[in-house]
């Protein structure tokens, strides 16, 4: 018949000393080798900060406490942030003499720290488990070669934070690189489907033109056009994601904001009608051809759910300059208004109106909005949607 383990006997009986710790590192456990060495009594260590109960020495060489302690508390600190187990280089970290307060022995250890995981995967208890190796330490500085020995454990400890740096870089590159990957291959992904459906229609309605005698030329060459230009608008898009993530920036000028939007609706052939608020001399620095793509990024959109009018407005509330363009369209529920922005995100209603659409316009008027200091977001808006770019006022004036 098997009996059951006495866990708790075992972890009192251990040879190492060994100590169960909260992640706050209040000492909660400690074994009769931590109990002989300290000199202490449980009653003077459960309940209490293990930086409390054992403090380091002030009178020890400096570079001994400060590593000590500080390695220490970093160790547990990478346990509870990792979920991983750790391995303390040799350190020094002398212990108070019980009964004589301020009166410290020299000592020499080596530390491992555990983490004890709960059931949802979090940090319940560290446990810490030292060997003294102060004999070891003792019997080099009869040998003469204490000095080489403070050198070394110096050295190794911080080689050790030397390498707990650079595995967390790591770790953070590694991360960037494999978001950025995913966002790339996304982006083909989408790219693809939405290359697809405007060449689909070009080839159908060539083939039509081809095989069919006295067909409607203008009527073919009209859809035609219009595929064209819904691909010339995806390839823009993709190039300007491109040239936002080489970090290449065409160069500023001032701009103000009223005559540019006007110049800006001249060029376009509206299929709505497009109102204005706009208040003279706004001026911003920002390059001319980021913000023209910016505006007719948020117009296009605009005139995709727009039902009867589009507005523009332009004021001035500083420090912001502020360009507004507003629709009579469905709106955007709030819980939507930051997910619109996302590379490749189109609402259920946006597909049906224009299935062909790239999703990326809003994402690009975004980027370039914050290239130049400022920012692009989805307003309140009742009767239709409301997009708001605000952008630093420039402090010199237009001329």
């Amino acid at each position: 018949m098997r009996s059951e383990i006495d866990y708790e006997a075992v972890f009192r009986a251990g040879q190492a000393l060994s100590a169960v710790l909260t992640p706050d590192f209040v000492m909660i456990a400690v074994n009769d080798a931590l109990l002989k060495v300290s000199g202490r009594r449980q009653e003077d260590l459960l309940g209490h900060d293990l930086f409390e109960v054992f403090p380091p020495n002030p009178a020890a060489p400096e570079d001994s406490e400060h590593q000590g302690a500080r390695m220490l508390r970093t160790s547990l600190e990478q346990v509870v942030a990792t979920h991983r187990r750790d391995f303390m280089p040799l350190q020094r970290y002398d212990v108070e003499v019980a009964g004589r307060p301020g009166v410290f022995e020299e000592r020499y250890w080596s530390t491992v720290n555990t983490p004890v995981l709960g059931s949802h995967g979090e940090v319940r208890w560290i446990l810490l488990t030292s060997e003294e190796v102060t004999d070891f330490v003792r019997a080099l500085r009869g040998s003469g070669a204490v000095c080489e020995q403070d050198s070394l454990a110096l050295q190794l400890q911080t080689l050790n934070d030397q390498l707990r740096r650079a595995h967390r870089e790591q770790r953070e590159t590694t991360s960037a690189l494999s978001e950025a990957i995913e966002r790339q291959r996304r982006l083909v992904h989408d790219a693809s489907h939405d290359l697809r459906n405007p060449i689909t229609g070009l080839l159908t309605e060539l083939e039509v033109a081809l095989s069919e005698p006295g067909i409607d030329l203008q009527r073919i060459l009209r859809k035609l056009l219009r595929d064209a230009e819904r691909l010339n608008d995806i390839v823009a898009d993709l190039l300007d994601l491109a040239r936002m993530d080489s970090e290449t920036h065409e160069g500023e000028h001032l701009i103000d904001i009223a005559e540019f939007v006007a110049e800006e609706l001249d060029r376009r052939s509206p299929r709505t009608a497009v109102l204005t608020r706009l208040d003279p001399h706004v001026c911003v620095r920002a390059s001319v051809i980021r913000l023209a793509r910016l505006l007719g990024n948020l117009l296009a959109n605009a005139e995709r759910h727009a039902h009867t009018k589009i507005e523009v407005v332009v004021a001035a509330d500083p420090p912001d300059a502020v360009l507004e363009v507003l629709d009579d369209g469905p709106g955007i529920p709030p819980e939507d208004r930051e997910r619109v922005f996302e590379r490749g995100y189109r609402r259920e209603e946006a597909r049906v109106r224009d299935p062909s659409g790239s999703g990326l316009g809003l994402s690009i008027a975004r980027e370039i909005a914050q290239e130049h200091g400022g920012r692009l977001y989805a307003a309140e808006h009742h009767g239709g949607a409301r997009f708001v770019l605000r952008l630093p006022l420039a402090t010199e004036r237009c001329s």
